[in-house]
């Protein structure tokens, strides 16, 4: 009564995943304005004997690199300002306690639900314990409330486990699994993506990009994805972003010959937009420079040659709501993949407030609206990659895009660093072309499909130009991820750190009845015998056969022995749970950057 404010604090703890999800709202009971400059989520109370935090860092084509810092009386604290989720303080982490594993020790991990401005602190306190808070960063101004005006926060999920980092990140994958709006209301198998961009660029024409679904449906690709280059003017990154028609030189009869080519062959159609942006050089622009996110009197600040539209105006969300709906009514276009290629700099709205939490907002309204009016369009989230990935942009999209670097040795720790808090069905894990665009490495085609098998897997390369037993190679390794997609997707997933270069990751059920275990060898072995790897999530009374699963082609490791030899063979090698447990299964002696699979069936 005397600070006239009214604090509600909503609450609530979901059984099935053990997550707390917290939300909070401050009203202004006053007669005068408040000026709110912090509002948390929510408070997380953490022992005294919490000694690390794990956060997630990075940059484009780098993300979810982890980063381990110690707990002490010094205050721990990370801050996003660049207006979405980003590649280099991504808005949670997990906290461990001495001891702690991969799949042992109490562990807390945390994540706000948001895909803009963020900022957390840890805290130690005068008893000894810590404080965890996580919440929105508020630009001034932003939290300025008059009479009666209330502001929400975020969601903060939160939860912990005595199993360790990957029971932790089981947790997290339930409670994303009960979120996730699928079309018809549940997942279906994530088909075998393919997308053009790293095929073709800009450089799009219909008799090449049906040329390329022709080769990408013989090899067994069910969803095909035409990037960026489709709409008017748009031949470079210089120009033409918030024109969404079809280039007129490129498609003089519109996308309906390529849709109708593409769905003819049996395939899914999918398409690139950037709604939220713009080229200074397009017709938009120059017809509604207003519309573009700026503060008066500052120079207008491209990145990628574009600006920031301010889609919080309501003429502004309408166009683009307008163009973007009236091709998903004129053709049959069964995916969306959504980008946003900018930080989100001098984000001024019309009346000179800034701009960050209301982009955000209408952004998520954008997205709701389209998938209402179009509920069977699935939308995958990317952002120069991995930079809008967070449990608040899904609960409008279905999968995301983790890099824009498709190396595959690269990939193994950027998608270990993911799967902490997001489960492997949305995670867009593509085949590259050779060398990676990115990083100048190449990697096998048995290597490279082997790290994109356990996300949502895809291509992205021009397929015209592969060789018949390249193609053959490739058909079975989609044939693979076809016949095991059912298993890798939907249960849990363990990770471990084998040494001698080599991890390895296990998907399957919770009563570990069956798994698929897949290990990379990312660095050259330093020992002449490999050490055997230890499954300590397997039921100890139990015993489990294990038969090795190729792809068809050639063996990738050499030794013989007579466990390697039994593994490799059609019965498979049979042994305890708790000698797997704790003595290990048996490795093979490979080179670098190959990959060994092996299916696990509890007898």
């Amino acid at each position: 009564a005397i600070a006239q404010l009214t604090l509600v604090v909503a609450i609530a703890l979901d059984e099935a995943s053990d997550m707390l999800c917290i939300q909070s709202t401050l009203t202004n009971q006053g007669d005068s304005a408040l000026d709110l400059q912090w509002l948390a989520a929510g408070t997380l109370p953490l022992p005294g004997r919490c000694d690390t935090v794990r956060s997630f860092a990075g940059q484009h084509m780098q993300e979810f690199m982890a980063v381990t810092d110690p707990l002490t009386r010094s205050q721990w604290r990370r801050e996003n300002r660049r207006g979405r989720t980003t590649q280099d303080n991504w808005p949670g982490a997990v906290v461990t306690t001495p001891g702690a594993t991969g799949d042992a020790g109490l562990v807390f991990g945390a994540h706000l639900a948001w895909s803009g401005n963020s900022q957390q602190t840890i805290e130690w306190l005068a008893d000894g314990q810590f404080q965890w808070q996580l919440g929105e960063w508020l630009a001034p101004g932003e939290g300025w409330l008059a009479p009666g005006a209330s502001l929400q926060s975020p969601e903060l999920l939160a939860s912990c486990s005595p199993f360790g980092l990957d029971g932790l990140a089981a947790n997290f994958h339930t409670a994303l699994r009960q979120r996730l709006a699928w079309p018809g209301g549940a997942m279906r198998p994530r088909p075998v993506h393919l997308n053009t961009w790293e095929g073709f660029y800009f450089d799009l024409a219909p008799d090449k990009v049906m040329a390329l679904a022709d080769a990408a449906a013989a090899v067994g690709v069910e969803r095909f994805v035409v990037d960026d280059g489709w709409f008017h003017g748009r031949h470079h990154d210089r120009a033409a972003l918030g024109d969404w028609w079809p280039d007129e030189g490129k498609f003089p009869q519109g996308l309906g010959p390529l849709v109708d080519h593409v769905t003819g062959l049996g395939l899914e159609f999918g398409l690139w937009v950037e709604p939220e942006m713009v080229n200074p050089d397009s017709e938009l622009f120059r017809a509604h420079p207003d519309w573009a996110l700026q503060v008066a009197g500052r120079p207008l600040l491209t990145a990628r040659n574009q600006l920031v539209l301010d889609i919080s105006r309501p003429e502004v969300s309408a166009y683009l709501f307008d163009k973007i709906s009236a091709l998903l009514s004129a053709h049959a276009i069964g995916y969306l993949k959504w980008d946003l290629n900018r930080d989100l700099t001098t984000a001024g709205l019309a009346d000179g407030r800034a701009g960050y939490r209301a982009q955000v907002a209408a952004a998520y309204a954008l997205m709701a609206r389209l998938r209402d009016a179009h509920p069977q369009v699935e939308i995958e989230s990317c952002s120069g990659g991995g930079g809008r990935i967070d449990f608040g942009v899904l609960r409008h999209t279905h999968r995301v895009w983790v890099s824009d670097c498709i190396d595959a040795l690269s990939r193994v720790d950027i998608q270990r660093g993911f799967l902490q808090f997001f489960p492997p069905e949305i995670m867009g894990a593509h085949v590259g072309s050779v060398p990676a665009h990115t990083t100048g490495r190449s990697q096998s085609l048995a290597f490279a499909a082997a790290v994109a098998l356990p996300g949502h897997f895809g291509l992205e390369f021009d397929l015209r130009g592969v060789d018949e037993p390249s193609r053959a190679e490739l058909a079975r390794w989609i044939a693979l991820y076809k016949r095991w997609r059912g298993l890798l997707h939907g249960g849990r997933v363990w990770r471990g750190d084998a040494g001698d270069g080599i991890v390895w990751q296990a998907h399957g059920d919770e009563a570990a009845n069956e798994l698929l275990l897949l290990s990379y060898r990312v660095a050259p072995t330093s020992h002449r015998y490999t050490p055997a790897l230890r499954l300590t999530m397997l039921d100890r009374s139990a015993r489990y056969r294990l038969t090795e699963v190729a792809a068809g082609g050639p063996a990738q490791h050499w030794q013989s022995a007579p466990a390697l030899d039994a593994l490799r063979s059609a019965s498979g090698l049979v042994m305890d749970g708790a000698w797997l447990a704790e003595a290990g299964m048996p490795m093979p002696r490979t080179k670098a950057e190959v990959a060994h699979i092996v299916h696990l069936q509890k007898l």
